[in-house]
């Protein structure tokens, strides 16, 4: 099996003018837009955007001799959140971008911005400032309430601005830079071997996912290859992720409709999971399995075995649907659900909305499917989607993923049970050659991607974006009519991490 590249490199002797149109010409010809970032140099800063065509991740290149350029929103509007976070990241203004308000560094800050792939224009720490929140709704009644970023409950800390006469909700800004850890400049200086401890911790609900993206850039660029056992190892714990973080969005749905006894059914089911996960491996979030080259040699044939797991799933799984069908037969909790939060489609597919947000709304993209890598090239991953796009069309979309999870699980345990275990590849030396490449996994959330650059066998520049970064943005949208008591419905439905939208 071949950790084949799907990542190429263009137009790295663009201008800026030429940069800007030729995202435009790909973006009109279906590109899906997804990410940008800069890379801080010595005497220049090199801009790269970041597009899905086909079966390839494309990065697109230009050089920045100044501290500007045009805009990309006005044409792309999924740059919106990408260019405020290069804002205060890189001290690069977008000219024209119609809001650059604090989003992961507070605005003060960014007179001193860290610089990811430089050195940062100080080395002492950042001092947050504390910034009244715009206003965009303005009127008779008009009040706005600071939902957070400390609320009651479990929740990550985050701050919804939240504009509304007293029930409709018309307008919200999200202000998530709590939870900014830094994560771009933790990675620089990093071994290979080190880095994908940071990328689990990227947003570590969704941790081995986020090791898969940085493993499948640092193999893309070295040439590594896995064999068909290691890479349905890695299928068995990314699956486990997905029905653990599936499984905890319906339990914090049914917490917001005050169902008691399913909010404590779902969240036993999701602590099967995760205490199957540390069984296997000794962590609960599935840490330290997935390395450079394949898995961790310890986690090739764990204990207690493929068999019993395979046992255990299909006693979860039978438990986990049994739930479910008495859920979505109860009035009271569908009525929450429909209707509620709705994202056109026509939205989920001008923005790309990923995962199960993009697929709710008829937008679908698995990289699993459409890209496969490691040991879901051997298996038959189902295509899923609703297009309904309310609340109800994402926790539908949710059942799916969780079926077709623990049927890939079935299918690739038994294989796993009947084979012989071979050396894993990352038991082996191997030397990773300076340049620059991506990597993509198929997250819970949806695609996680890494951009990995190598300089002298150390990371010099880790662009790790998650699924969350990307849709949260898209919560500004969803509400059409809804009134306050809707939000915790919607926000639940989303299913994403703030931290991970932080980074």
């Amino acid at each position: 099996m071949t950790a084949r590249p799907i990542s190429r490199d263009v137009g790295k002797s663009h201008d800026v003018g030429s940069w800007r149109a030729d995202i435009f010409e790909r973006v009109a010809n279906d590109a899906r837009f997804a990410g940008l970032f800069a890379t801080s140099r010595d005497t220049s800063t090199t801009l790269t955007a970041v597009l899905v065509e086909a079966e390839k991740v494309i990065a697109v290149d230009t050089d920045l001799t100044e501290d500007h350029y045009r805009s990309l929103t006005e044409r792309v509007p999924a740059a919106f959140w990408y260019e405020r976070a290069l804002h205060e990241l890189s001290g690069i203004t977008p000219l024209g971008h119609p809001r650059l308000d604090p989003l992961l560094l507070p605005s003060e800050a960014t007179t001193h911005p860290p610089r990811p792939g430089g050195a940062p224009a100080r080395t002492e720490g950042l001092t947050p400032a504390e910034l009244k929140g715009p206003t965009d709704v303005s009127g008779y009644g008009m009040f706005t309430i600071p939902h957070g970023p400390v609320r009651s409950g479990v929740f990550e800390s985050v701050e919804y601005l939240i504009e509304t006469p007293g029930e409709d909700i018309p307008h919200l800004n999200i202000r998530p830079h709590y939870k900014h850890r830094g994560i771009a400049k933790a990675f620089e200086g990093l071994t290979v071997d080190d880095g994908v401890l940071v990328a689990e911790r990227v947003e570590g609900i969704s941790g081995v996912a986020h090791a898969l993206a940085f493993c499948h850039a640092v193999e893309a660029l070295a040439g590594l290859t896995i064999d068909e056992h290691t890479g349905l190892v890695r299928v068995v714990y990314a699956e486990l992720e997905r029905i653990a973080n599936h499984l905890d969005v319906a339990m914090r749905l049914c917490d917001a409709a005050g169902l008691a006894v399913a909010t404590a059914r779902f969240g036993w089911h999701k602590e099967r999971v995760m205490r199957l996960t540390s069984g296997l491996c000794g962590s609960r979030f599935g840490r330290g399995v997935i390395v450079p080259g394949g898995v961790a040699s310890r986690h090739a044939q764990p204990e207690p075995g493929w068999a019993q797991l395979d046992h255990d799933l299909m006693r979860l799984r039978r438990d986990v649907e049994a739930d479910a069908r008495v859920l979505m037969r109860t009035a009271s909790f569908l009525d929450r659900l429909r209707t509620t939060g709705i994202l056109q489609p026509d939205l989920a597919r001008r923005w790309g909305a990923l995962g199960p947000v993009g697929r709710a709304s008829g937008v679908d993209d698995d990289h699993r499917r459409v890209r496969p890598y490691d040991g879901y090239r051997q298996l038959d991953v189902p295509a899923v989607d609703s297009g309904a796009g309310d609340a109800q069309a994402r926790l539908a979309v949710r059942w799916q993923e969780i079926s077709a999870a623990f049927d890939l699980l079935h299918a690739a345990i038994p294989t796993l049970a009947g084979q012989p275990v071979a050396a894993p590849a990352a038991t082996r030396a191997f030397t990773v050659p300076d340049g620059r490449g991506f990597g993509v996994a198929e997250a819970a959330q949806g695609e996680a991607l890494h951009s990995v650059e190598i300089r002298d066998g150390l990371v010099v520049r880790c662009f790790a974006r998650s699924a969350s970064l990307h849709n949260l943005a898209l919560f500004h949208d969803v509400f059409h009519g809804d009134i306050f008591t809707d939000f915790p419905f919607i926000e639940a439905s989303f299913g994403l991490s703030i931290a991970g939208a932080a980074m």
